[in-house]
């Protein structure tokens, strides 16, 4: 996420770098050091999507700040 953005992973903690995500789980987090998208927890698609073909689990970046 930091290379995508162009920033550094320094600027990841001063600038407020979050992930938001759709409901109450939280699949997705910011490795803070990296700047990696890393699993925050287990992600069952059987149970998050049932009988869906297509599972989609979206999230949002915010940067804090200017840009």
């Amino acid at each position: 996420v930091a290379k995508d953005l162009g920033l550094q992973q320094t600027i990841l903690t001063d600038r407020g770098v979050r992930l938001v995500s759709e409901g109450r789980s939280r699949y997705f987090a910011l490795h803070r050091k990296t700047g990696h998208l890393v699993t925050a927890e287990r992600i069952d698609r059987d149970q998050i999507c049932e009988s869906v073909q297509q599972c989609v689990l979206r999230c949002e970046v915010i940067v804090e700040g200017e840009m």
